[in-house]
């Protein structure tokens, strides 16, 4: 009897197993759609509000941040001052 009822519960086990392995399978599988389609959410917001003309209005900024940078690190020339 002892032998039956270890072999019951081993074949409930494996079955309980398997079942949460296919409920796993399945939210994996969920979540996977749900991360694609709000990737591709994103990508259809980005594309259809970006305005032309700020990426462009983004460029000259950028450039002027580089000419300034440029600028400033350019070494100071030492100034005598007579006393």
């Amino acid at each position: 009897m002892a032998g039956s009822s270890f072999t019951e519960l081993h074949q409930n086990v494996s079955a309980d197993m398997s079942e949460l392995t296919k409920d796993l399978e399945r939210m994996v599988e969920y979540t996977e759609k749900m991360s694609l389609q709000l990737t591709w959410m994103a990508h259809d917001i980005v594309v259809m509000r970006t305005n032309p003309e700020l990426v462009s209005s983004m460029q000259k900024l950028e450039d002027a941040y580089h000419g300034c940078k440029a600028s400033s690190s350019v070494k100071p020339k030492r100034i005598h001052l007579l006393n």
